[in-house]
């Protein structure tokens, strides 16, 4: 067990995050570093960015020690290119910020929390041997890399894709978010997985903010188009996301099925981003070529107001209020993406009661039960995803529906809360901590640097960042 300044257990955690802004991996870190304050660890953030008005209320109310460091010398990205090799640069400058002055000193870390980015883990263990790190792999950066059609970004990309593998392999312990991005880095990293115990760690959802009404979902409040029936689909619009699924399976149900039954398609939307504007005018059209009457709203007020006869509507960018309220009133969530790393979408639903039907590999495949809290269908048979919607349209009873509902909610609070993913990276914290002394010099004498260097020489050097 760990012991600091005597108080048993207490531990002073220092998490580095490339970009602490608004996103799945951003919203985890925070979930993290509050669940561990809460445990009673002293917990500071070190980032490269983090816009206040473009984070998460915790990185700017307080909450959270946040301390942006490392930002002043590269840019994250120069002439919209490269921006891979910026955010190494960006990430060594910050651990050699924050080793050569007082400010790590200071705080004198037990152990370290990195995620997406580790090319600083060998500097930062060559620095700070005496810290534990745990390193979390949201998924294999190589295989997120687009372009490498192009022989050009495959040769750029080498040294990266090489260097994503050997810096991990200088953590202590390596959490990925769910049994299946587990896999997928085992077989991407066999070298690696023999060598580190990869530990899941899945995400969480807020279950202690929310109110969950009862199983029927039957919540407080108005609710929304006068109450018409609606499935939702809560998707970035990314081709990848393949949200063209769920319109298609929407369309089989037939004209007198649909009839009341309204298909929302909402989501992460930035007019910036061609893929964003792109992919959203094929849904249009796909709706358009059957038939579907369609309106893409851009405001909560504009939402709000949709006529009755539009079948399939198209929120862009919605906010959290909004989200709130689709999530609350939807009759089902229909969840697309095939071999989605994790999904938290598929755990927001299940926390209000909503049941969900989801893609059969993946992510959801360990967080939604097969008739218990929802349904996992190929995406290949869209047939199968209309039967579905259909079901719970107009089939399961109201008694079965309540059943279903209160499974979701039971599995989420009892499996993907905030305190239980705290419990479980405190656990792998104490592990490594019990660990025998680091061989971080062995490690580094294989590339002819010894440990003389570590004792000697860095204590002289003076360098101003």
């Amino acid at each position: 067990m760990a012991e600091k300044n005597g108080i048993q257990g207490k531990k002073t955690i220092v998490f580095l995050h490339p970009d602490l802004g608004i996103g799945g991996a951003e919203r985890l870190v925070v979930d993290a570093a509050v669940g561990l304050q809460n445990r009673g660890h002293k917990v500071v953030i070190f980032t490269s960015y983090c816009d206040p008005s473009h984070c998460f209320d915790e990185a700017r109310d307080g909450t959270l020690d946040v301390r942006v460091r490392g930002n002043t010398i590269v840019p994250s990205s120069i002439l919209s290119r490269f921006s891979i090799l910026c955010a190494v640069l960006r990430q060594l400058h910050l651990i050699l910020q924050i080793c050569w002055t007082s400010e790590l000193q200071d705080l004198a870390p037990d152990a370290y929390f990195i995620d997406q980015l580790s090319a600083g883990l060998p500097l930062l263990q060559y620095l700070q041997p005496q810290g534990r790190i745990l390193f979390y792999c949201h998924f294999p950066d190589l295989l997120l890399a687009q372009g490498r059609q192009r022989w050009w970004k495959r040769v750029y990309r080498v040294p990266f894709d090489f260097l994503e593998q050997w810096s991990m392999s200088f953590a202590d312990a390596i959490a990925v978010n769910s049994n299946f991005t587990k896999g997928v880095v085992s077989g991407t990293w066999p070298r690696l997985a023999q060598s580190k115990d990869l530990k899941t760690v899945y995400p969480c959802v807020d279950t202690m903010a929310k109110k969950t009404g009862d199983a029927t979902n039957a919540d407080n409040g108005k609710p929304l188009w006068k109450g018409m029936k609606f499935l939702l689909s809560i998707n970035r619009f990314e081709r990848k996301k393949d949200i063209a699924l769920a319109i298609n399976a929407y369309a089989g149900l037939g004209k007198d099925a649909r009839k009341g039954v309204r298909l929302v398609v909402a989501g992460g939307y930035d007019n910036r981003v061609p893929e964003n504007v792109g992919y959203h005018k094929e849904l249009v059209d796909l709706a358009d070529s059957l038939g579907l009457r369609n309106m893409t709203a851009k405001t909560i007020v504009t939402a709000l107001d949709v006529p009755d006869n539009v079948e399939v509507l198209f929120l862009l960018s919605v906010p959290n209020l909004l989200k709130e309220m689709l999530l609350k009133f939807a009759k089902l969530l229909v969840y697309t993406p095939a071999n989605e790393h994790f999904g938290i979408v598929p755990l927001e639903a299940m926390l209000v009661g909503v049941p969900v039907l989801a893609a059969d590999t993946g992510g959801p495949t360990e967080t939604v039960i097969e008739g218990e809290t929802g349904w996992h269908r190929s995406p290949a048979e869209v047939e199968k995803w209309t039967e579905v919607m259909d079901a719970v349209l107009n089939k399961l009873s109201r008694d079965e529906l309540a059943r279903i509902s209160q499974n979701g909610i039971s599995r989420v609070q009892d499996n993907f809360g905030n305190m239980q993913m705290a419990e479980r990276i405190d656990e792998i914290m104490e592990e490594i901590l019990d660990m025998n002394a680091k061989s971080v010099i062995s490690k580094w004498t294989r590339w002819g640097i010894g440990k003389g260097f570590v004792a000697q020489e860095l204590p002289n050097m003076t360098l101003v960042l």
